[in-house]
């Protein structure tokens, strides 16, 4: 196929071009960034400059949205959020029960963390449909985690008071990220391996719920699936009570069968929403008016109401255990974070806005610090719940603030009325809410698409499943990690030519289309940073190139000019730049010159800096590859003598 001749009329641009490119001032200071990215998170983009009054204004609304939109609230809006709030209230009660005991805490701590966290959310917080409290998923990650610092059987109160502290770890963590825009952090976490450790931490709390299932009043302390399984066996060779069975499988199915009904038929969405709080208050009236306590069903009894209290005293930051609460901390803000945004921009994306996740982060980290401060433990979205308060139509988080007064009247008037509540009836909606856990379709798509990424969900999988919930974390993010780093270390590079009739430079094994230039050998590097750790790498692997074409190549018949795009570079440091000089200097002695295209703003500063400019012929240095395909055919460099 014959090559396309290029233009040689000089283009009166490309010279101007290259002198902007290397005239371009200094990038922005780390510092200066580091101001920027936190006077974004707390205040909206304004183009014109504001007096100081309205300065503190925007800071304000950028910090409280609820002061943004409440002005433009309308009474239409608050009949939709109010029907929508006592539809999620009703969900929320029965679970948040559940939750707790989960946790490994009093029933009423799941009700005090649906509270205070969602009326604190409701005015930093930007996402309209999010309903916010207690979750399966952080339940389950505090109970494993703590009781094997202080067994809460054993001691209580320290167990409560370690939960406290977490909580205030984990919204100091989450105010941290979304304060210096680190949401970053919470990527390391794949959607491969949430996919994973959803499903296996799903079967770990089912089969923790075979204790109220089953009514047994001994259970491990473990949550791998060996060591549950044998202490269900052992325990059934002994008390168990089959009533407990029968009462919680009963709501079970009758809760799935509402569930179905409404998935079936969207008018009735609030059938599975209500059918929870049906159960557990005729489960209650059922143990209460047969005296079932009696005859072997576990009933929740101890039951205190009222107000939040506060647990500031409760906070130990000195004692021998603050370290770990540190480190349970983190881990608790990473997971409940990566649920929480996830659920929000998935109902955002729907209603067509955006949602900035660094202000969610310092909504949610506020709204933990102030719960851990009032008996609440660690709070965030909840896919379920929002998923009926969309349904239910809300229009704001007004919803949330609903919610929150109805839980908090049940504290005041209802507790007492709880005493009968079997705990068989709280497993069975804990167990009814799991399927949602489970997302086999994702699983089988990712292992369509990319082969690696299943094998992190399954470590995320069958780490949590017969590890424990930090083992399964650890097998996804070191899988996830070695992934990260193999790309790093060894990234690709793609020979690149040009597509007939256009100014288009492509991957010549992706385009068969695209043909090479005599006498020139265009070189794409594709990692985002040339640096220690790849550096040698790619400079022998563009050496081996150059040979390669020297060599074997009929078309070139040798390799006079290099152009190495690096338009995937974004920065380069010193063992970048080292290497660049040495692939200059071994090209230049093989008669080979070099020229760069298109470095980015932090990659052309710094090989300023390093004198590389100045070591080199500063006319090498080009805007695009098609400004450097055409100066080496024009001017400098005779390419074409040896075709």
């Amino acid at each position: 196929m014959e090559l396309q001749q290029l233009d040689l009329d000089a283009s009166p641009g490309q010279t101007e071009r290259a002198k902007w490119l290397l005239s371009s001032p200094d990038p922005p200071s780390l510092w200066h960034e580091l101001r920027s990215s936190i006077r974004e998170t707390v205040l909206p983009q304004q183009r014109k400059k504001k007096s100081p009054t309205q300065g503190h204004v925007l800071f304000l609304q950028g910090l409280f949205p609820i002061l943004k939109w409440g002005r433009s609230y309308s009474a239409t809006k608050f009949k939709k959020d109010l029907m929508a709030g006592l539809t999620l209230a009703s969900l929320c009660i029965p679970q948040s029960i559940g939750y707790a005991n989960l946790a490994k805490l009093d029933p009423q701590y799941g009700l005090y963390t649906s509270v205070v966290p969602p009326l604190i959310y409701a005015l930093m917080g930007s996402s309209r449909e999010i309903a916010i409290g207690p979750v399966a998923v952080v339940s389950l990650l505090l109970s494993a985690m703590t009781q094997k610092v202080v067994d809460p059987s054993v001691d209580p109160v320290a167990y409560r008071s370690l939960v406290f502290t977490i909580t205030f770890f984990t919204g100091a963590f989450q105010a941290v990220f979304g304060i210096f825009r680190l949401g970053f952090l919470v990527d390391f976490l794949s959607h491969a391996a949430i996919v994973g450790f959803m499903g296996g931490a799903a079967i770990v709390i089912g089969l923790q719920q075979l204790k109220g299932l089953l009514g047994l009043s001994n259970f491990t302390t473990k949550t791998d699936v060996v060591s549950v399984m044998e202490a269900v066996v052992k325990a059934l060779h002994h008390s168990w009570y089959p009533l407990n069975f029968v009462l919680g499988c009963s709501f079970l199915i009758f809760i799935l069968i509402t569930r179905f009904v409404g998935t079936r038929n969207k008018k009735l969405f609030w059938l599975p929403a209500m059918a929870p709080l049906f159960s557990v208050i005729l489960s209650t009236l059922t143990v209460y008016l047969t005296k079932a306590d009696k005859h072997g069903i576990k009933i929740v009894k101890h039951f205190k109401g009222g107000l939040n209290p506060s647990s500031v005293h409760q906070l130990k930051f000195g004692g021998p255990h603050v370290g770990e609460a540190a480190k349970i901390g983190s881990i608790c803000a990473l997971i409940a974070l990566t649920e929480a945004i996830a659920v929000g921009r998935s109902f955002a994306s729907i209603k067509g806005y955006h949602l900035d996740g660094n202000k969610e982060m310092v909504a949610m980290g506020f709204m933990n610090i102030v719960g851990s401060l009032t008996s609440c433990y660690a709070a965030t979205g909840s896919f379920s719940r929002t998923a009926v308060n969309f349904s239910a139509g809300c229009e704001t988080v007004v919803s949330n603030i609903v919610m929150a007064i109805t839980v908090l009247v049940s504290l005041l008037l209802f507790t007492r009325l709880l005493y009968y509540t079997p705990f068989a009836i709280l497993a069975s909606i804990i167990l009814s809410a799991l399927p949602g856990l489970i997302d086999l379709n994702e699983a089988y798509n990712i292992w369509k698409v990319d082969k690696l990424d299943f094998i992190v969900c399954l470590g995320a999988f069958f780490g949590v499943l017969f590890g424990s919930v930090e083992i399964g974390l650890l097998i996804a993010v070191s899988i996830s990690f070695a992934k990260i780093i193999v790309d790093s270390i060894k990234p690709s590079t793609q020979v690149l030519g040009k597509l007939p009739g256009t100014d288009i430079f492509c991957d010549i094994l992706q385009f068969p289309a695209a043909t090479q230039i005599p006498g020139i050998l265009i070189v794409s590097i594709s990692s985002g940073t040339l640096c220690f750790a790849n550096a040698s790498f790619i400079r022998e692997r563009i050496l081996k190139r150059v040979f390669n074409e020297n060599e074997t190549n009929e078309i070139t018949k040798g390799v006079r000019v290099l152009i190495l795009d690096m338009s995937n570079v974004m920065n380069i440091d010193t063992s970048g730049i080292y290497s660049l000089q040495e692939l200059h200097k071994k090209l230049i002695s093989g008669g080979t010159k070099l020229a760069v295209a298109n470095p980015r703003w932090q990659v052309i500063t710094k090989l300023k800096t390093a004198k590389f400019v100045d070591k080199t012929e500063a006319g090498l240095f080009f805007f695009n590859i098609a400004d450097a395909v055409e100066y080496c055919l024009r001017f400098k460099i005779n390419v074409l003598d040896n075709c």
